[in-house]
């Protein structure tokens, strides 16, 4: 009579050729520092797994997701530049279209309770689907996109991996990117390593007086350690009479908000210009004559910036030397966050 053992090896074998063989993702750690406050956004219900961290990581890279498979996120939010672009002021689409502002970096965005330069969105799930679905960015539906991915090479399996399950779903792509989305943070530059007094965090002099100035003038807005507090501020900025841009009293229709813009962090600042919503400054000296000799007065003016800000040459100086400390190479060089090798070898159609 066949062993028990013969039965076993059997079954196992049916098992997997049947594709019903289930190995337990690897579940991964959300970290961050313990002098940071707790994440908007936990993932409690979106379970961090190596495999759906990777899905979400093709996503993010692929083109597949705009209307003519020309445009990805990775067009808009170059990883090298902390997730934007700096080759224009405006975000461009597909067929060469332009939008109406500059693209936000994507770091440490668990922290935020709001996305968008006003707003508009209240929820990192459904983030994805802005420019997926605007006219000017990819100009697709999300409908489009999940048979695109039924018709590509390799998503079923990646959704298996990921889901244990190979049916592809809107709200499973969402979820999968921001899974990679959710992990792109920044933690590890020399103010770090200076709050912690690690080595390769010894401030200079030059450091430690920039830091001082930004305390005073700075950071009410841009709060530490995030460098922003996740709010909204007219920052007296002159109105682009092309773009008439009024910020988030487009999405509230309160005048009490009009001409208020994202609060962005200023992490990695040293490499994502351009700056304000509509990228008009191309380096942070141009920004900082705005804030201490430009600000135009207004009744929504943030209150931060009613009395002028008045820098020396040398303290302007060392604010920017400050600034540079903010830069994390570990993280814009990061290869878990980089295009993946796997897009280049497989065809979507």
């Amino acid at each position: 009579m066949p062993k028990k053992g013969m039965y076993v090896s059997l079954l196992i074998w049916l098992f997997v050729c049947s594709g019903f063989i289930f190995v337990k993702n690897k579940e991964l750690l959300f970290d961050y520092p313990e002098y940071w406050p707790k994440p908007k956004y936990t993932f409690s219900k979106n379970t961090l797994t190596e495999e759906g961290f990777q899905l979400g990581r093709r996503l993010f890279y692929d083109p597949i997701l705009s209307k003519d498979n020309t445009i990805s996120c990775a067009s808009c939010h170059l990883q090298a530049t902390g997730f934007t672009h700096v080759d224009h002021d405006l975000s461009h689409g597909i067929k060469g279209r332009i939008g109406k502002r500059n693209s936000l970096v994507l770091i440490n965005l668990a922290w935020n309770t709001s996305f968008m330069w006003d707003g508009s969105i209240n929820h990192i799930e459904t983030q994805a689907l802005a420019p997926i679905h605007d006219k000017n960015e990819m100009d697709e539906t999300l409908e489009n996109v999940i048979k695109k991915l039924e018709a590509a090479s390799g998503y079923k399996k990646l959704f298996y991996k990921a889901f244990k399950d190979s049916t592809i779903t809107g709200q499973r792509t969402l979820l999968a990117i921001t899974q990679f989305v959710g992990m792109l943070n920044s933690y590890n530059s020399k103010y770090d390593k200076y709050i912690r007094n690690e080595v390769g965090g010894e401030f200079t002099g030059q450091e430690k007086n920039g830091l001082s100035i930004f305390k005073k003038h700075c950071a009410s807005c841009h709060k530490e350690p995030l460098f922003t507090n996740n709010q909204y501020k007219n920052t007296g900025l002159k109105i682009d009479e092309t773009l008439n841009d009024f910020g988030r009293m487009k999405v509230t229709n309160l005048a009490s908000d009009s001409l208020k813009f994202k609060v962005p962090t200023l992490r990695n600042i040293q490499f994502t210009k351009p700056y304000m919503h509509d990228g008009r400054f191309e380096t942070l000296q141009e920004v900082i004559a705005h804030y201490t000799s430009d600000v135009q007065k207004s009744t929504t003016l943030a209150t931060e910036l009613e009395d002028k800000i008045i820098l020396t040459h040398k303290e302007k100086i060392d604010l920017l030397v400050f600034l540079r400390t903010l830069t994390d190479k570990e993280f814009l060089f990061n290869k878990r966050f980089s295009f993946p090798k796997s897009l280049l070898t497989t065809k979507n159609f």
